[in-house]
């Protein structure tokens, strides 16, 4: 696993690391299968975790935390949408958006999930090297994915407000592969948010709701 931790290439004068890079075109993956709402984006969301968890493990415990945490909501999500299937005509989830009370849920559960996060990570400094900003991508990236298991639409509005503040830490942490991925995940949450959003709105095509 040494090798995989090692440097792949230089680009714009960032070191790029072969976990990082791995793991993140995993995460890429995942992104765009969720986009067509399919099945696979957990197995593949999965082994990014696992991929980024070797990245991060041993210097950013952290962030490696984090992947384990992904990994598990991967799990749940392939049994949700798993347990959904076949809801839509041509087989794959049915979306929708949220209630107004799931949304105070998402918002409730995101602030109280930093402000604990955020609070572990300053009592225990060796945890991240940036605990609020840290937190709130850890925090915010479990809610889209929740968000993700459930065909919620404010699952993409989740993954945009993680990416504001992911591409400038991960440029900063030198992980600048993450960065550049999150960049191309802002546009892919445009275009997903676009599709999932029309798609809510035509129940009697896509079936009822998870």
């Amino acid at each position: 696993m040494n090798w995989l931790n090692s440097e792949a290439f230089t680009l714009f004068g960032q070191r790029i690391i072969w976990t990082d890079m791995v793991g993140n075109i995993f995460g890429l993956a995942a992104l765009a299968l969720g986009w067509r709402r399919s099945i696979w984006t957990w197995p593949v969301q999965f082994l990014a975790g696992l991929v980024l968890f070797g990245a991060f493990a041993g210097h950013l415990t952290g962030s490696a935390g984090k992947q384990v945490v992904v990994m598990a909501v991967a799990v749940y999500g392939w049994w949700q949408w798993n347990r959904g299937q076949g809801q839509t005509g041509d087989g794959s989830i049915a979306v929708r958006f949220a209630t107004w009370r799931e949304r105070g849920y998402l918002i409730g559960g995101a602030a109280l999930g930093t402000l604990a996060v955020g609070g572990l990570f300053t009592a225990y400094p060796a945890l991240s090297w940036d605990p609020w900003p840290d937190a709130y991508i850890f925090v915010g990236t479990i809610v889209a994915m929740y968000a993700q298991a459930r065909g919620m639409v404010e699952f993409w509005f989740a993954w945009l407000l993680v990416d504001l503040v992911g591409v400038p830490l991960n440029f900063a942490n030198g992980y600048a592969f993450s960065a550049f991925v999150y960049i191309i995940y802002g546009a892919l949450v445009l275009w997903g948010m676009r599709d999932w959003w029309l798609r809510s709105r035509r129940p009697a095509m896509e079936g009822a709701p998870a």
